[in-house]
């Protein structure tokens, strides 16, 4: 396992420089380059959007994996684990940034999607652990490690956090994958990349703040995406 663990690594250090550094990083930068990652979120949504081989299970999906997350609260949990996290952090190490408790979680429920569950990610890692080849998940640490540092300077160490969940997904997706693939087809894997694509899109105009979306109560959708389309494909 290669990918999950470079990815990782490239979120911990882009994180670290960013809070130690964040006092000299111009507060123009600060602002605009969420702006350009947000563009290029949007963009790899776009570009993963077009591979969908049947719509309506995609957005199916979408729909009740949404009102799935609504109705456990998948949002408001994560928004209170947030809340945790920077407790903890700031009572060791103190804050480089001044964001209110409510930007801060709307920030960092965007960052969780983006860093731990991007179709990238997602399908990079299952990707190696069938093929072995790790170059999506290099390509995705890459943008990870210059992503990383602009959000830690105003939000701090907090950001590091997100590697335990990010390195426990795609390390998961990677053993689990010798067991998924085989029962996937490419119309399926289509299908899903289209799902995430959709949420990719969602995350980046949240991050531009032009729409807050809900993004963690979307999640839920990646799951049923696959056996939804699988379904349409058999009936349809």
């Amino acid at each position: 396992m290669i990918g999950p663990l470079v990815n990782g690594a490239a979120l911990a250090v882009g994180s670290v420089a960013g809070a130690v550094l964040g006092p000299k990083i111009s507060m123009n930068l600060r602002l605009k380059m969420p702006m350009v990652f947000g563009c290029a979120s949007m963009g790899l949504g776009v570009a993963m959007i077009v591979k969908v081989k049947f719509l309506a299970p995609v957005v199916l999906a979408l729909v009740v994996g949404s009102v799935l997350g609504e109705l456990i609260q998948l949002e408001s949990l994560i928004q209170k684990g947030a809340g945790k996290t920077r407790k903890l952090i700031d009572k060791v190490v103190r804050p480089s940034g001044d964001l209110s408790q409510e930007e801060f979680l709307d920030k960092f429920v965007a960052l969780l999607v983006l860093f731990c569950l991007s179709g990238t990610g997602i399908y990079g890692s299952m990707s190696e652990g069938m093929t072995g080849d790790p170059t999506l998940l290099i390509v995705k640490a890459i943008l990870d490690l210059f992503t990383a540092p602009i959000f830690a300077s105003t939000m701090g160490l907090s950001v590091g956090i997100l590697v335990v969940p990010q390195l426990a997904i795609q390390s998961m997706l990677y053993y689990a994958s010798a067991l998924i693939l085989p029962l996937t087809t490419p119309d399926m894997l289509a299908d899903f990349s289209a799902c995430g694509g959709l949420i990719m899109l969602a995350t980046g105009f949240r991050i531009c703040g032009i729409k807050q979306f809900p993004v963690a109560s979307m999640i839920p959708a990646l799951i049923l995406v696959m056996p939804l389309s699988y379904l349409w494909a058999r009936l349809f």
